[in-house]
């Protein structure tokens, strides 16, 4: 018995601050949810973050009653200890029904996640950022209702108590840019967020692969493009305009949540958007040849398409992606000065009551998308004036010696506009992700065209094996070769 007053039963859940209970208000009679934060002060001032993050928590909570939000009841000491007690959910973090469902269907994706933008909406008109926003931390029941729980680092606008300079809170792979730059948090970081967590809802997949790299699931948001539906997905506006890199682009969470609910989009001269990141245009082409998904397509016409594998960091057979090239150390270097050396990461991945779907885990930090210049993981010949057709064998080479093991560097040697017409970096590294290898042989450049020919080999997550005829269009600047067009 705590507090004289709630009994437990049994374990449902496992959060940031401890464990979560189901348990039984013997005064009320009806069943509560206790969360046990940690030992209760035992005198003089208590500087524990947890307690502080479980008060803030049920402050918060309990200025919010709606429906999509859970509510707290209770903040109680017993045998110095102190438990939450909460509003009991009898459902499923929706983080748990990616993992073992996958995919939702858009109309389904929509109703539940409009249910998250009202609760969101609530809170920002009263003042409070939750911070956090995330699958695990959305609780679905049998009906399809969805609440939003775990308020413990959520603030008011005006409360900056729970910050300290170079501190990021949230779980890296649902960080806006500019919280992941080490900004404060507002209103439209959680817009971001619920918009990630509707491409995780959507796709099955993170928007962003995380493993211990932090800083570098860090890099790629702020400097890569985001992360892309389908341009005939009735739901890509609404990933265009809370995936948006500038905060001000984004819509509010009440035109997100009109929008889940079947309105309209908003009439108004604010489109999504655009940063002045463009580095100096290469090579202009008149077209851009099919896409690498186009080529996947027509690979996979007669098999059924292959699982993404349960995990990330594969390799290559032999030994051409084990070396890292010294240029992405020295922008790992130059990051951690950049951002501090200060990153405090609470709540790891979307993972705190549920594991999250296996994902693809690029191991080191991304330069930015419109990085003009290529990351080759094993050095190049000496660059000469011109073309060279062994360089741009050696190239080709290199590139797919990187791509299965690390598409997050290889995804730096296409040239801006192939990447856009590649779907972005979610659709390319989530092709690549089918592949544990790709082996060119009988490669044939042509240094006029600036075209390289090749057959290709392919090893699938399953074990199966494949073939194609691939030529490369490059484009060639300075002494550096891009993928400018794939046929």
């Amino acid at each position: 018995m705590i507090s004289g007053r709630y009994t437990l039963d049994r374990e449902v859940g496992r959060g940031g601050m401890g464990a979560v209970w189901r348990g039984e208000d013997e005064l009320l009679h009806r069943p509560v949810a206790i969360k046990r934060i940690g030992f209760a002060p035992t005198g003089g001032v208590d500087d524990s973050s947890d307690l502080v993050r479980a008060e803030r928590e049920a402050r918060l909570a309990a200025m919010i009653n709606h429906p999509h939000i859970v509510s707290v009841y209770d903040l109680v000491e017993d045998d110095e200890r102190q438990w939450l007690v909460m509003e009991y959910v009898d459902g499923t973090a929706l983080s748990t029904i990616l993992d073992t469902q996958g995919a939702v269907a858009p109309d389904r994706a929509a109703h539940l996640l409009a249910q998250a933008a009202d609760a969101l909406a609530a809170a920002h008109h009263a003042g409070i950022v939750h911070r956090d926003v995330k699958p695990s931390n959305m609780l679905v029941t049998p009906d399809d209702t969805l609440k939003i729980t775990d308020f413990g680092i959520a603030r008011g606008l005006e409360d900056a108590s729970l910050t300290r300079t170079g501190m990021v809170t949230g779980s890296p792979a649902y960080l806006a840019p500019e919280v992941a730059s080490g900004q404060s948090a507002t209103a439209a970081s959680d817009v971001w967020s619920l918009g990630a967590t509707l491409f995780h809802t959507l796709t099955g997949r993170t928007p962003y692969a995380v493993d211990d790299n932090v800083l570098g699931t860090l890099y790629r948001i702020v400097n890569s493009e985001p992360p892309r539906l389908g341009p005939g997905d009735r739901l890509a506006p609404l990933l265009e305009h809370t995936m948006a890199l500038d905060p001000s682009q984004r819509w509010s969470m009440t035109e997100v949540r009109d929008f889940l609910r079947g309105s309209a989009a908003p009439v108004r001269d604010r489109p999504a958007a655009t940063t002045d990141r463009t580095a100096p245009p290469t090579q202009t082409l008149a077209a851009v040849p099919p896409t690498f998904l186009e080529s996947a397509a027509r690979r996979q016409e007669e098999r059924p398409p292959a699982s993404p594998p349960p995990g990330g960091g594969r390799n290559r057979p032999d030994d051409r992606s084990r070396t890292l090239p010294a240029l992405l150390v020295g922008v790992a270097i130059l990051l951690v000065v950049l951002l501090g050396l200060g990153f405090v990461v609470l709540g790891g991945d979307d993972g705190d009551q549920d594991a999250t779907a296996p994902s693809e885990t690029p191991t080191s930090a991304a330069p930015s998308p419109s990085d003009p210049g290529p990351t080759s993981p094993t050095p190049s010949p000496s660059p000469s004036q011109e073309p060279d057709a062994e360089e741009m064998a050696t190239f080709v080479d290199n590139y797919l010696g990187t791509v299965v093991a690390d598409p997050s560097s290889s995804w730096q040697q296409l040239t801006p506009a192939f990447q856009q017409a590649s779907g972005g970096f979610g659709q390319y590294s989530g092709f690549w992700s089918n592949y544990t290898s790709a082996t060119p042989r009988d490669v044939s450049a042509d240094p006029d065209a600036l075209t390289v020919s090749y057959t290709v080999d392919y090893v699938l997550a399953d074990g199966r094996e494949d073939t194609d005829q691939v030529t490369l269009q490059l484009a060639y600047e300075g002494g550096q070769y891009l993928i400018s067009g794939e046929s």
